[in-house]
């Protein structure tokens, strides 16, 4: 039996691994994704359950329109795009009043003009976020990269931001806490509350922490549209894959990697089944992780990166609920955020997003039926060591939080479940592999974010990272992008 090689290793089939494995196949590289477990997408996958498919992270893919992030991509490696709905709005449920966040942008203000203020101050703060989410989304589809390492990127940067944009350098270190207090709007509690969730949900840190730039994306990215394949997640990577396999690329699932030796141009990667050598290795599984398969590749260059994050990890309670149809019918919208009480902390059940199979999608639960998807984010600490009846305790507290607050939505929510499975970060830990649990990507602050974020290239030569802990970030958006930045690392 030959040697196993390809020209590119890809260590992990998330979004960030399938994304640049794609465009180096496309290019006529040989490439190879190496994936623990039986299916791909990582923190945008999906697992099966008695005939329903479930979402197991993001339950929507953004900036897939042919102009966006997603769409450039697909456009890049000459894939179809699979069945997707793009999600006109959202509602949003505060303890007192429930807000609608509508991708067109006029309806949208007129909304928050009705349920959030529009007084001086309100109107001078959307006019600010407004107009730096378009610059800023503009810059996204853009060549921008960071961290800035030479002199190379500097020009680079330079280059695609252009005159117009260069003021954007001076909210480098801002956080939306600092912007919301700039335009007087830090004591409304109602608009806070909004944009609280909405940053927690998209770069997972509190207004004082949020870097304001990634806040500002992360609030406004239902303007790029919020798409949800036929069949959720699962929809997506049958469709993804298929095409990834047709234009030659191979998927190892069930591969887990147990090492990293070697020098650019021949690189070994070990597994159970057996070594696979490349001319070219990229990373996309945390950065902790990637430091302990291939100690002897990146010596101690990862080491501050990794004490640097752990002090920034978070992850996600996440009920699954298979139920019949008739349990959440009369709504219109598929997709909720709701806050339960302005005065408690987010996360941990207070605040969540629910998430529901569309009518009719008979690849994501059988007919008549429907599959939910309740999260909300949570600290890995207190789930730690937690002896076997006291961590179920404490799991069984966690679903009823969640389950309460889908009530809030959907009031006949779980009576007559055919699944009802919840996840903690001790699941995460289990089936990901990930250290303490810790998914999603890390909390972003003016440290960890833009120039303190991870690079894609740490200086060893043929050996690349992308993926949720690098630059960008977090979030399938930030994933894709990431990859063009990686592929362009093995191209060069």
């Amino acid at each position: 039996m030959g040697t196993e090689s390809a020209d590119v290793a890809v260590i992990g089939g998330g979004v960030a691994g399938m994304s640049t494995a794609a465009r180096l196949q496309a290019d006529g590289y040989s490439t190879v994704v190496l994936e623990q477990h039986h299916s791909v997408g990582g923190c945008a996958g999906y697992y099966e359950r008695a005939g329903f498919r479930f979402d197991v992270g993001a339950t929507t893919l953004v900036d897939f329109v042919p102009e966006g992030v997603g769409g450039q991509l697909l456009s890049a490696v000459g894939f179809d795009p699979p069945a997707m709905a793009i999600q006109d709005a959202y509602d949003v449920w505060l303890p007192d009043r429930t807000v609608t966040l509508y991708r067109d942008q006029a309806d949208w203000d007129a909304e928050r003009r009705r349920k959030l203020g529009d007084d001086r101050r309100h109107l001078e703060f959307y006019d600010f976020i407004d107009d730096l989410s378009a610059r800023l989304w503009r810059l996204t589809r853009t060549d921008v990269r960071m961290p800035i390492q030479s002199v190379g990127d500097l020009v680079r940067n330079a280059t695609a931001v252009g005159f117009r944009d260069l003021p954007l350098v001076r909210y480098l270190r801002w956080t939306m806490a600092d912007a919301m207090c700039a335009h007087g709007v830090d004591d409304d509690r109602p608009l806070r509350a909004v944009v609280s969730m909405l940053v927690e949900d998209t770069v997972h840190a509190a207004l004082d922490d949020a870097p304001l730039l990634n806040a500002v994306l992360g609030m406004t990215i239902r303007r790029t549209g919020l798409g949800r394949a036929t069949g959720g997640m699962y929809g997506f990577w049958e469709s993804f894959v298929d095409q990834y396999t047709d234009i030659g690329g191979r998927i190892e699932t069930g591969r887990t990697v147990r090492s990293v030796t070697g020098t650019g141009g021949d690189f070994r990667i070990d597994s159970a089944a057996g070594p696979i050598h490349a001319d070219q290795v990229v990373s996309t599984v945390p950065v902790p992780v990637t430091r302990s398969l291939a100690p002897t590749v990146v010596g101690d260059r990862l080491d501050e990166y990794c004490s640097m994050l752990q002090a920034h990890e978070g992850s996600a309670l996440v009920l699954f609920l298979g139920v019949p149809s008739a349990e959440v019918d009369g709504r219109e919208r598929t997709h909720h955020q709701i806050l339960r009480a302005y005065d408690e902390p987010l996360g941990n059940g207070n605040n969540m997003f629910v998430s529901v199979s569309a009518p009719g999608d008979d690849v994501s639960a059988p007919a008549g039926h429907r599959a939910v998807m309740l999260s909300t984010h949570c600290a890995v600490g207190p789930w730690q060591g937690l002896d076997k009846a006291t961590y179920e305790e404490e799991k069984a507290a966690a679903r009823e939080r969640l389950l309460a607050g889908g009530r809030t939505v959907y009031p006949d929510l779980g009576t007559d479940p055919v699944v009802s499975e919840m996840a903690t970060p001790v699941t995460y830990e289990q089936f990901t592999n990930r250290p303490r649990g810790a998914v999603g990507g890390y909390r972003q602050t003016p440290a960890n974010a833009n120039q303190g974020a991870v690079p894609q290239d740490v200086g060893v030569e043929g050996f690349y990272l992308a993926g949720d802990t690098t630059w960008p970030g977090l979030g399938t958006v930030a994933c894709v992008k990431g990859s063009e930045i990686a592929a362009d690392h093995v191209r060069n």
